[in-house]
């Protein structure tokens, strides 16, 4: 695999940008050498700056659920860029895409654009609190919700790769309100209750942790986190920002029976442009600015180039075999398990839907103390051996995979084929 061009521009970029790239884990610090940069995309396929050709088994960390340059999504983007590249008002768009959101998420009766799933997340707290007139809230550890002060404590995914349990410039008073419970560990969180429940205005929680690998929730911890927190007044915040459409046209709070107060979202309802969302019943929504007391706004929320392509990749999933997307999962997991085996490695696998992560570990992963088992060394090398064989997979342990709903059979028998053949190089 040539990487000389790739090499070239990471020298060119540590120049001009912070560590030469634009969001951490793309430097690829966890797993060593330079980072690819890439050229072009088309379907499942990207090719890198030398010419490297790979399968895409992370689709831009989540919003690419339809492949690269699909045809109707980028003939709507083509069609509202014609038009204009924004207008700082309203658009027919934002309508349009706030009604098919609604449709796939039917507990929201408003839903609010905003730019990215940190911006919703953001805004999400700043609802909770005004509603219920309480300032803490909760997180569990290794749950990643972005890089908002308040949240930026016991986060996955880039905190976990790089060591840092939490991030300078975030004081203490940012915090001081934020509580962490145990993934999965129901206990951890009736004990916080216990002892602040009258002063907690929500708890955040990815339905499916994707920012320590992926770890699914037990059934029963998810039935009793909804059913405590209504008995305590306290607002349960499900951000889908991940897991939206991985499973079905829908949330994966659907899928575990149960109903966020507020939903927050991203990556797929933008189809690959800048967007996140948050919604809630309207007793909720209507605290926010214009019709209430919270203030949030953007410049650039419900971009009608953004709206036009989420619209398209929202239509085009209403079509999609979601049974079918779960079986391809399903494959993908059991490959690497037989693959390692074969091997003999050690590795665990969690899927849910199209998001699937390998943990090179014996342990049942179901929480951040045992996704933290994993044998990241053993991971770098598997990186490279997947990149060797032609399939571009997340530079990090604990960022999930997030397959192309589109992917064929023959290319699903592709993906299996090289899997096998990077086990075998490692092993």
């Amino acid at each position: 695999m040539q990487l000389k061009q790739s090499n070239s521009l990471f020298k060119r970029a540590k120049v001009s940008m912070v560590g030469g790239v634009n969001s951490p884990v793309r430097a690829f610090n966890s797993v060593g050498g330079n980072p690819l940069f890439i050229d072009k995309g088309e379907g499942v396929y990207i090719t890198d700056v030398d010419g490297n050709e790979y399968i895409d088994l992370i689709g831009s960390y989540g919003p690419l659920i339809l492949g690269h340059a699909h045809p109707k999504v980028t003939s709507a983007v083509k069609a509202a860029v014609d038009k204009s590249f924004t207008y700082g008002a309203s658009t027919l768009g934002e309508i349009e895409l706030a009604e098919l959101v609604k449709e796939a998420f039917p507990q929201m009766d408003k839903v609010r654009f905003v730019n990215s799933g940190t911006e919703a997340v953001l805004s999400a707290i700043r609802l909770a609190r005004a509603f219920t007139k309480r300032d803490k809230i909760v997180k569990f550890a290794g749950c990643y919700h972005g890089h908002s002060d308040a949240l930026l404590v016991a986060a996955g995914s880039g905190l976990m790769t790089l060591g840092i349990p939490g991030s300078a410039g975030v004081p203490s008073d940012a915090v001081k309100d934020t509580l962490i419970a145990k993934y999965n560990n129901i206990e951890s969180v009736k004990a916080i209750i216990e002892k602040y429940g009258d002063e907690i205005a929500a708890i955040f929680i990815e339905p499916v942790a994707g920012n320590m690998g992926v770890v699914v929730p037990e059934q029963e911890f998810m039935t009793q986190l909804r059913e405590i927190t209504k008995a305590n007044g306290i607002l349960l915040v499900v951000d889908e920002v991940m897991t939206g459409f991985r499973k079905k046209f829908g949330g994966a709070q659907d899928y575990f029976g149960i109903e966020a107060d507020i939903t927050c979202m991203g990556k797929v309802i933008g189809g690959g442009m800048p967007v996140g969302a948050y919604g809630a019943k309207a007793e909720i929504m209507d605290n926010v600015s214009p019709l209430g007391g919270v203030y949030q706004a953007g410049t650039l929320s419900g971009s009608p180039i953004a709206m036009a392509c989420g619209l398209a990749t929202l239509r085009e999933l209403q079509n999609q075999d979601y049974d079918r997307a779960d079986w391809m999962g399903k494959e993908i997991k059991k490959c690497l398990e037989e693959a390692a085996a074969k091997n003999g490695i050690d590795i665990t696998v969690n899927q849910f839907g199209l998001m699937v992560n390998p943990f090179f570990t014996k342990e049942t992963v179901r929480d951040f103390e045992s996704a933290s088992t994993t044998d990241t060394e053993k991971f770098s090398k598997f990186f490279w051996a997947m990149a060797e064989n032609g399939l571009y997979i997340p530079p990090s342990q604990f960022e999930a995979w997030f397959l192309p709903i589109i992917m064929t059979d023959e290319e699903l028998n592709k993906v299996k084929a090289r899997i096998e053949k990077a086990f075998e190089a490692i092993s």
